[in-house]
């Protein structure tokens, strides 16, 4: 059996355009999936019940439903109520709403797992609550289940390769076309799937890296 790989060499430019917009896209729906996490985080706890509900039903609608379905929703579905996005901005939104119903639950564990003693020390600086989760409560809750936030930027990384199909030019849209043109798709998706395998390597070596700097100062000296 011969392969061809020096065949795909022509396609270097696209492959590369693909794997710059996938860690665009990831980077961009990790921002705003961990915010939308902390805020809904937030809103499970909650002393009103409707934003308890509300929030609750949201996260059980993002974590039992497929990813392609809510990209298709997004992008298909969300015109008709007036709401026209392009695909890469489609892309970004189902991607930042899928990754922050995961994400609240995450955070909501870290919460909950930190003690009433930080809050108690808020107020005894007479700080006002919401400046009590900002400076003392948020970091030691992310702390907690860092490794679990991490896991799931992995995670959304790797699923954004459905984004193709509504043809955003990500890597796996490169991989395709490729595929399309040149009918060597061992060749074509081994290359594309050895790309994924790097890039989610780095990017849990990076949030390592950042998870180190971040919590450094909670760290007692052997």
């Amino acid at each position: 059996m011969t392969f061809h790989f020096a065949d795909l060499f022509g396609y270097g430019g696209l492959v590369l355009q693909g794997i710059g917009l996938t860690i665009l896209l990831t980077l961009i729906a990790i921002a705003g999936g961990l915010t939308l996490g902390v805020l809904g985080a937030l809103g499970r706890r909650s002393p009103h019940a409707p934003v308890r509900i509300m929030v609750g039903a949201y996260v059980e609608l993002i974590r039992n439903t497929p990813f392609i379905v809510q990209l298709f929703f997004v992008f298909f579905g969300l015109p008709r109520l007036g709401l026209r996005l392009g695909s890469v901005e489609a892309a970004l939104l189902a991607m930042i709403v899928n990754l922050g119903g995961y994400a609240t639950e995450i955070v909501r564990a870290g919460l909950d797992g930190v003690g009433r003693g930080l809050w108690e020390a808020g107020a005894s600086l007479g700080l006002s609550r919401w400046r009590t989760f900002r400076l003392v409560i948020l970091i030691p809750a992310l702390e907690k289940v860092y490794p679990s936030l991490t896991g799931q930027f992995v995670i959304i990384m790797l699923g954004s390769s459905v984004v193709s199909q509504i043809a955003v030019r990500d890597l796996t849209f490169a991989g395709s076309f490729i595929q399309s043109r040149t009918f060597l798709s061992f060749e074509t998706y081994l290359l594309v799937g050895a790309i994924y395998l790097v890039l989610a390597i780095v990017l849990r070596r990076l949030s390592d890296r950042v998870g180190r700097r971040l919590f450094r100062h909670r760290q007692v000296p052997a």
